[in-house]
């Protein structure tokens, strides 16, 4: 069942997942689930369904996004960054794993660097901020940035990053292209692409800063972040691991199961069940 929270830029959509913990002992390990820009939380539904029983999962919807209203504050990367932590702040207070693809990973990060008590674990799957702002990149962003080119180009372009192979990928293809359809969704999506390029969405320095245990899942065949920045990344993140799965940019909607085994293995590491063999960088062909 949906509900909303209250942030600084307005309400926000959101949905709890509870299960049973195994055996009826403690509690459910929690998770929230930050989605990409022009996406909503149900690019996370099969993988939700996949969690062992001892998982809480909680997903959010980026303000103009899903069930969420427009917000007040800009749309910046960096501002939706701060929604997550006031959310994460009120909704699981001691701290949770946190998981984000694309702006989502690049919020997750922010939210580690800055507010390192909410965060147990950090799982980045094909996140942002690691890329430096090449002029290619700049000419890139700032025509997405203009809302009527980033309507016109976003059917073809969320084509050659989804690299679309499942259902799932098929529906979370649609939904980009709806949120980008009309304002307010597509006055929020070229607001993040205009602050991809500003000096404070570079995380490179400051993620050496990162202390909780990290895991980096990244697709093989993401055009638009490609893997050599989940490599940057793990080079920058002291003991965390690489996972590379065969996918586009949302590995979690082309292959749940290798997300979700990925996922499983890192909480037993983080709970101490894990051994050291499994913090090993992989690449797994799917």
């Amino acid at each position: 069942m949906t509900s909303l929270i209250e942030t600084s830029t307005g309400p926000i959509a959101y949905d709890v997942r509870e299960q049973e913990p195994v055996g009826g002992d403690g509690d459910p390990q929690t998770i929230v689930m930050l989605p990409s820009g022009g996406h909503d939380r149900q690019d996370y539904d099969e993988l939700r369904e996949l969690l062992t029983p001892r998982f809480r999962t909680i997903a959010l919807d980026w303000p103009s996004h899903g069930e969420s209203p427009a917000g007040s504050l800009d749309g910046s990367a960096m501002s939706l960054a701060s929604v997550a932590s006031e959310a994460i702040a009120l909704l699981v207070p001691g701290g949770t794993i946190v998981l984000g693809n694309s702006v989502g990973g690049y919020a997750a990060t922010r939210v580690a660097i800055e507010r390192p008590d909410l965060v147990r674990g950090l799982v980045i799957v094909d996140g942002g901020g690691f890329q430096p702002r090449s002029p290619s990149t700049r000419i890139f962003c700032a025509l997405m940035s203009r809302p009527g080119f980033l309507r016109a180009i976003y059917p073809p372009f969320s084509a050659a990053y989804m690299r679309a192979k499942t259902p799932a990928d098929a529906r979370a293809r649609r939904t980009a292209i709806a949120t980008t359809r009309n304002d307010p969704g597509l006055r929020a999506v070229a607001e993040l692409w205009r602050s991809f390029v500003s000096p404070e969405h570079d995380l490179r320095n400051q993620a050496r800063s990162i202390a909780a245990p990290t895991l980096l899942i990244w697709g093989r065949r993401d055009p638009v972040i490609p893997r050599r920045f989940g490599r940057r990344a793990q080079r920058l993140i002291a003991g965390s691991r690489l996972v590379v799965l065969d996918t586009g940019h949302v590995p979690h909607t082309s292959d749940p199961e290798g997300v979700a085994r990925e996922l499983i293995a890192f909480t037993d590491l983080i709970d101490g069940a894990g051994t050291p063999e499994a913090t090993a960088d992989l690449d797994v062909a799917s």
